[in-house]
């Protein structure tokens, strides 16, 4: 495996793993140990908020393993990413106890004031780490499978499969927002406490989480880099390109789509669950399909099909939608959006990464060679054989 993961790097993936690397390092110690004050010093809400743009990254990055690498625009993966947002959160509504507002030290205070007579089935196990964390990869994987299964072995292909994903998407919110369902109804879940017995709210606990999140993405980065550059990898983009061929050829392709959706949605569930303890609660909004809609525009910013590009594009446009909707902008942030996510499809249609190597790879390969034609010419060699 190690040998795997080294081959699957290039230079520039070695780069964006060493400043991730950095950041998760730095930005932690700086909001750590250097007095407030300082020009030097992270503050605390920055932390969380650089925090809330890493989990973006890891879900841009899932977002891109299915539609860069194998054509299935999911405009629906925002249900992963709030599914294992949902599982962290029970497990930290399980740790609040008798601390909340009503003092019951089994049911969280919104089934209090509900009348729930007992707490539901499928919030037991949720008061033990292990079990969130594994309902955090499960729930979404089995949703996307199930989900999957049906759709690849029919043949829903296309805008067809996106509206699909995206009819998923709004089920769910209409059924988390009701107040029965057991999670919290239109508020959702918040006003947590603990997390491993760390107070939430603290600042050594906030850049912990921050330091994991970077953690989370470089792990993310690599599982991709070695998915996309082994022999599954050119499968896919085989099924991308050219599905009906590929299938000619003998590859069972709906079994590559339902791993590669399925992965992408564990990640998707992973960063969900990074996301919840930082900003401090989630709620059924985060299925809204626009949500689903925005990380895709994230990834088209940045470079489908690059990896490197959709985790800049998650970083770039939350940045951006930070900047905007904290001033006279903010009404017009959607219709900001909309241009943008049109000005790079006619503008840039490969994305910032995506030109950049368009634009790169040209000017290496004619340097190469005026740098062979020279050497040539010093050695008293008319034309370079190249191949040499």
């Amino acid at each position: 495996m190690p040998h795997v993961l080294t081959r699957s790097l290039d230079r520039s993936a070695t780069v964006f793993l060493i400043v991730v690397a950095a950041a998760g390092v730095l930005i932690p110690l700086s909001n750590l140990l250097l007095p407030a004050g300082s020009m030097f010093q992270v503050p605390t809400y920055l932390v969380a908020l650089f925090g809330k743009y890493v989990c973006y990254a890891i879900l841009a990055l899932a977002i891109d393993l299915i539609w860069g690498y194998c054509g299935i625009l999911s405009l629906g993966h925002g249900a992963f990413f709030a599914l294992g947002g949902y599982a962290m959160g029970m497990y930290l509504m399980r740790q609040i106890g008798s601390r909340g507002v009503y003092g019951n030290s089994v049911l969280p205070d919104f089934m209090v004031f509900l009348n729930y007579p007992k707490l539901p089935w499928y919030w037991h196990g949720f008061d033990m780490f292990w079990f969130a964390a594994l309902m955090v990869v499960l729930v979404p994987g089995l949703l996307a499978f199930g989900f999957g299964w049906l759709a690849f072995r029919s043949r829903v292909t296309g805008v067809y499969l996106s509206i699909i994903t995206q009819a998923m998407t709004y089920a769910l919110l209409l059924a988390f927002f009701r107040n029965d369902f057991g999670f919290g109804g239109n508020n959702g879940l918040t006003d947590f406490k603990d997390i491993l017995g760390f107070n939430v709210q603290a600042e050594s606990t906030r850049a912990a989480l921050f330091a994991l999140s970077c953690l989370a993405l470089i792990i993310g980065f690599l599982i991709c880099r070695a998915v996309v550059t082994s022999k599954l990898g050119k499968v896919l983009i085989a099924i991308r390109d050219a599905e009906s061929r590929t299938r000619f050829l003998g590859y069972r392709v709906e079994s590559y789509k339902l791993f590669v959706f399925t992965l992408s949605a564990c990640m998707a569930g992973v960063a969900g669950a990074l996301y919840v303890p930082q900003v401090g609660i989630i709620n059924p909004g985060e299925f809204a399909p626009g949500n689903s809609i925005e990380a895709v525009i994230w990834v088209a910013v940045g470079g489908r099909g690059t990896l490197i590009g959709a985790a800049l594009g998650a970083i770039v446009v939350n940045y951006a939608k930070t900047v905007f909707t904290s001033g006279p902008l903010a009404p017009y942030w959607l219709f900001m959006l909309g241009a943008l996510f049109i000005l790079v499809t006619l503008l840039l249609p490969k994305g910032i990464i995506g030109t950049f190597n368009a634009w790169w790879e040209p000017w290496k390969a004619r340097r190469v060679s005026a740098n062979a034609v020279s050497a040539a010419r010093e050695d008293g060699v008319s034309e370079p054989n190249m191949a040499e």
